[in-house]
């Protein structure tokens, strides 16, 4: 005799998790939130402000958004899926404002932006609206974490090309707690200012998703050549 929890689908933790990170990044599958992206990535500590932000709005509205699913009707789903985000992103705002108000005014408009962030309210509809309440929180996590990646990546490299540092003044910003994250990596560096300008930002994108493309090549080629491997010791 089946029951209830038989027929449901299995939750596929694994996959959420490799989609969140890389398959479907936010940035690097995507394409989306460029504005902030390339705004506030001048340093990686900055990046890795504006992308835990992101993280807890998208963990909090996808475990929220799960929630309420059957309570909302399709006709006014869009708008309330738009409150929700934005109520969380005024508890992010304030929450930094208070506890991280250094971050907070370097990070400026751009954390009540991520209201308009395509991303959360797009996994908002694609998948916290259509799953169970775990896989949802567990989705909004990845995404974050796949998000927070690129802005830590791209912020690094724009840093250490413009500045010879990375995550310079982490200590002020985030916190004592995080000062050993702190490196000056060439000593006496001049600086290169155009890695640290938004034109900068567009050429140091370019080479990571150019990097992207040419890892996903390989692990495509590689997956090839390990499919014929088994078929011919099949056959």
């Amino acid at each position: 005799m089946s029951t209830d929890t038989d027929t449901k689908p299995k939750t596929n933790w694994g996959q959420i998790a490799a989609d969140g990170f890389w398959g479907n990044n936010v940035v690097f599958a995507q394409l989306l939130a460029l504005c902030p992206l390339l705004a506030v990535t001048g340093t990686a500590t900055n990046g890795l402000g504006m992308g835990l932000a992101t993280t807890a709005v998208m963990v909090a509205s996808g475990l929220l958004i799960a929630l309420i699913r059957n309570l909302v009707t399709p006709e006014v789903r869009i708008p309330i899926f738009i409150l929700v985000i934005a109520v969380l992103v005024t508890l992010v705002d304030l929450a930094m404002n208070a506890w991280l108000h250094d971050l907070h005014k370097i990070l400026g408009l751009f954390i009540p932006l991520i209201v308009t962030n395509c991303a959360i309210l797009g996994r908002a509809e694609s998948f916290a609206s259509r799953n169970p309440v775990g896989a949802s929180a567990f989705d909004g996590l990845m995404m974050g974490v796949g998000f927070t990646f690129t802005l830590v990546v791209l912020g690094g490299f724009r840093e250490i090309i413009g500045s010879g540092t990375l995550f310079a003044n982490a200590s002020l910003l985030l916190g004592q707690g995080m000062s050993f994250l702190e490196m000056t990596l060439i000593p006496d560096y001049r600086g290169f200012l155009l890695a640290i300008l938004p034109p900068g930002g567009f050429i140091a994108l370019g080479f990571i998703l150019a990097g992207k493309r040419l890892i996903d090549t390989r692990i495509a080629e590689a997956k090839k050549r390990q499919d014929a491997g088994a078929q011919a010791l099949a056959s």
